[in-house]
């Protein structure tokens, strides 16, 4: 089973967000996120869909297990296949520009 806050806290680590600038990105205010982790409270699916949005992955991602197949979003999916028609020395150069940004 999922513990989803600890999924949060792992998404908002691998990109070095805060707390508040997780409330910044997804909309919801700062207390809200914080009461989820003093109340041991699961957020709501509509305050997990902008937490997901904010993180630029599916509901379907964030619930997925590490080898678990889930689904893309149409931006993800349009990078993949623009990335598809690259070199594999152009594709390791735009991995490497993407862990910059």
């Amino acid at each position: 089973m999922i513990d989803v806050l600890e999924r949060i806290t792992y998404y908002r680590k691998q990109k070095n967000w805060s707390e508040y600038q997780l409330a910044e990105h997804s909309g919801l205010t700062q207390s809200t996120i914080s009461s989820w982790y003093r109340k041991n409270m699961i957020p709501t699916i509509p305050s997990l869909e902008k937490i997901c949005n904010a993180f630029g992955i599916t509901l379907s991602q964030f619930f997925s297990m590490e080898d678990d197949d889930f689904a893309l979003t149409d931006c993800q999916k349009e990078l993949l296949k623009e990335a598809g028609h690259l070199t594999k020395i152009q594709q390791l150069a735009l991995i490497e520009f993407f862990k910059t940004l």
